[in-house]
């Protein structure tokens, strides 16, 4: 299995999302022999040396771990623009006389969301944005682990942190199976 681990969030050690979907990772390169294919959206210095197209690191990844945290309500612009980078007619997707067909199905997507408030149907942009443009992509089997509350106080942070660590195996499990 090749594994696409794609961190967004600009704040390093502190990174909610960042901790998580390494943990995801680690548990997923634990089952056996996989590749981890890694793109840090936030480091300039690691995108500027990466050599490769990033439609061809989607296409080679049968898994792909993404940490999406919320910033005012949506993606990181770092995220937004790798999302510009794959979302290309004629390799991740095609027009028909039936409308848009995804090219790029087949793959599983975990998507680590990570929030420093509570929210819902009516201030949640970052799910429903990601599903919508994985599905478009043609990628439909993603799982969303939501990480939330991790601003209103260090109990409450540690308490959504711990909360998701704990559903990482069951998670990794289930994709696996």
């Amino acid at each position: 299995m090749t594994i696409l681990h794609i961190d967004s969030s600009i704040l390093g050690e502190n990174s909610v999302s960042r901790d998580l979907t390494a943990a995801i990772v680690a548990e997923l390169t634990a089952k056996g022999d996989q590749t981890v294919l890694r793109r840090d959206l936030a480091d300039a210095e690691t995108e500027a040396a990466f050599d490769g197209d990033p439609v061809e690191q989607l296409m080679s990844a049968d898994t792909l771990v993404i940490g999406a945290p919320m910033y005012n309500f949506a993606i990181p612009h770092q995220l937004k623009a790798w999302i510009d980078s794959i979302a290309v007619a004629g390799k991740t997707f095609q027009y028909t006389a039936e409308g848009p067909q995804g090219l790029a199905g087949g793959r599983h997507a975990i998507v680590v969301y990570a929030s420093g408030g509570v929210h819902d149907g009516t201030t949640d942009f970052v799910e429903p944005y990601l599903r919508q443009v994985l599905g478009f992509i043609g990628i439909t089997d993603v799982t969303v682990l939501r990480v939330e509350g991790v601003a209103i106080s260090p109990e409450a942070r540690s308490k959504a942190i711990n909360d998701a660590r704990a559903k990482v195996p069951g998670l990794v499990e289930s994709i696996a199976a």
